[in-house]
């Protein structure tokens, strides 16, 4: 009884603030849509006043997301107003109230996402900065190539990745094309939190009555010549472009997911030879509602479904789908049984990574200073394809702007390469400074032509690189926790792992402790300490034990979750035993699970 007071008390206290900021809201200089809805929800529904009212959307280290709606917790024009003129702030302090300062906007398929934009570009306009703005929906990756292309001092992409259809958002771009890092997400957010009234906002007015862009000399049009530029730049990455053209009929069904990547991603696989592309003709709809997915997000396998389906109808052995932002790739092939599985993002990142190396090696591009990056709950097979090739291998927190980090600090002494993540995200060359999945899917394309040559499918590829370098099978698991006492009961496991770490899991010694938050890397056999200062600080754990297994632990940034990372390995003699490996390297992870007491 006494728990459900507290919770009771404590919503009141909520419900109490909510409408004192509602009313203000009622009260203010708000439109009169705005105002309805403001009131019909002070008259009927508490709930989601609350939810609307008791806080601030925050701007957190890589921008702004949320559901949209009314309210000072929403994604809405005032919301978006507020954190857009925090960022012009920003801009000013660091470069001045000179006249050369511009910003690049992009924007997806999600509903008010142009609408968004064009908010944004009014606001950056009231402020004297100059803005291109792209005249239909974009590729994310292509807002990073366009503000460097532009020499644009920063750029935002109006998306909410792969979240559900209620949200939106903003990625904010630093002058790199990477996303923000330290010092300037911490900068921004503060000049964010301190705009207090929409008063404040450059051109509120026209935000207010909706009177956008309109014959504003700050805002610059772009589009196709963006896009040109861009597909050649793209066009030139290819390898072996005699392959593609050999293997030009080969049967590949693509799905934008009714996001961005209709644009450019067919186009870009025509501009690198192939000729047989399938779609899902209502998928190629750009659709914020995304109606034939139960989610819009291609790391759920079911996003797949009438892709594959296509695949079964037409013979394809290839499918591809890209998420909202088109800067993830998700990538189906038939296994060794003929039947279709979705790889994982390391799946993807072996495959192009392999083949990149290998391919720069029997050209002979491989002079002794390039490099990859991989995230370091990555698979570690990365690792030992770029040693085997002396390529160098660099470890970066999770996140596709540490990668663009190292990309930038490393310009014009090393060569990059590529660059991978677990979740499906992957880059190649430097031009882009974010994951990209134009450029993803056309190189997985070309690898497939180029292991059709061979008589291999992909997956057979896959398994080939298994032989060579041992399967390394990875499995990611995650537990949710919501609430204040959900966050707790996080934070408080994290503290168990660090004060009293295993000795064991399943039974096998850990030998190696790597913790990202103490930077100090734990050698458990010599019971010594060293220290770990070449990455920020993150709340990580990694534990590796003496037959290779390794195990990442870390709260997700953006979600009430725990993540899980696991990768076991094991030789593997020949493709005839791959099943059997699969299932002993399966049941490996089910028992390190078990043992760790996470089911």
């Amino acid at each position: 009884m006494e728990k459900n007071s507290n919770s009771e008390n404590q919503f009141q206290e909520l419900l109490n603030r909510s409408k004192k900021v509602a009313n203000e809201w009622l009260n203010g200089r708000y439109d009169d849509k705005t105002k309805k809805q403001v009131a019909y929800l002070l008259e009927h529904d508490e709930k989601e006043l609350v939810e609307s009212f008791h806080g601030v959307l925050e701007f957190g280290t890589g921008g702004l997301r949320g559901i949209m709606g009314v309210g000072t917790n929403r994604m809405n024009k005032y919301t978006v107003g507020m954190t857009v003129q925090g960022l012009a702030n920003y801009l000013k302090k660091v470069y001045g109230e000179s006249d050369n300062i511009s910003v690049a906007i992009g924007y997806d398929s999600r509903n008010n996402s142009k609408y968004f934009s064009q908010v944004a570009a009014t606001i950056f306009s009231g402020n004297g900065i100059k803005v291109y703005i792209f005249d239909e929906l974009r590729p994310l990756p292509e807002i990073s190539f366009t503000l460097r292309e532009k020499g644009c001092k920063s750029g935002i992409m109006i998306t909410s990745s792969h979240n559900p259809k209620e949200y939106n958002g903003i990625k904010v771009f630093w002058e790199d094309g990477g996303q923000i890092i330290p010092p300037h997400d911490k900068n921004i957010i503060t000049e964010v939190k301190s705009i207090q009234r929409i008063d404040e906002v450059k051109n509120i007015d026209k935000i207010i009555t909706d009177t956008l862009q309109q014959n504003d000399p700050n805002v610059v049009e772009i589009g196709e010549e963006l896009d040109a530029l861009y597909l050649k730049k793209i066009k030139n990455l290819s390898i072996n472009p005699e392959i593609n053209r050999k293997q030009s009929d080969l049967k590949i069904v693509y799905t934008p997911i009714h996001g961005a990547g209709v644009r450019l991603v067919p186009q870009c696989l025509a501009n690198y030879g192939f000729t047989n592309i399938f779609h899902v003709p209502e998928q190629d709809i750009p659709d914020g509602n995304f109606p034939t997915v139960r989610l819009p997000n291609p790391e759920e396998t079911d996003a797949l479904d009438k892709a594959i389906a296509k695949a079964k109808e037409v013979g394809a052995g290839l499918v591809m789908a890209t998420d909202p932002d088109c800067d993830r790739l998700a990538v189906a092939t038939k296994n060794l049984n003929g039947e279709f599985v979705v790889l994982t993002g390391n799946q993807n990142a072996t495959i192009l990574s392999y083949y990149l190396l290998s391919q720069w090696k029997a050209k002979g591009w491989l002079k002794g200073n390039e490099y990859i990056i991989k995230t370091i709950v990555t698979s570690e097979l990365l690792n030992a394809i770029a040693e085997r090739h002396n390529v160098e291998c660099v470890d970066v927190l999770t996140g596709f702007k540490w990668i663009a980090d190292i990309v930038e600090r490393r310009q014009g002494k090393k060569t990059f390469i590529s660059g991978g993540e677990e979740s499906i995200g992957f880059i190649i060359s430097d031009f882009v400074r974010d994951k990209d999945a134009v450029i993803s899917s056309s190189m997985l394309a070309e690898t497939a032509a180029w292991a059709a040559e061979q008589g291999k499918t992909l997956f057979e590829l896959l398994v080939d690189i298994y032989q060579e370098y041992g399967y390394y099978k990875t499995h990611l698991m995650y537990i949710v926790k919501k609430g204040i006492e959900g966050a707790e009961l996080i934070h408080n496991l994290m503290v168990n792992y660090r004060e009293h770490p295993p000795t064991s899991i399943n039974n096998v010694k850990v030998v190696k402790i790597k913790d990202y938050l103490r930077q100090k890397e734990i050698d458990v056999i010599a019971n010594a300490d060293n220290a770990m200062s070449d990455l920020p600080k993150s709340d990580v754990l990694q534990f590796y034990l003496e037959d290779g297994t390794k195990i990442s632990v870390r709260p997700s940034g953006t979600e009430p979750k725990i993540k899980y990372y696991f990768e076991v390995k094991e030789k593997l003699e020949n493709r005839d035993s791959f099943n059997k490996v699969d299932r002993l390297l399966a049941d490996r992870i089910e028992n390190i699970i078990r043992s760790m007491e996470l089911q």
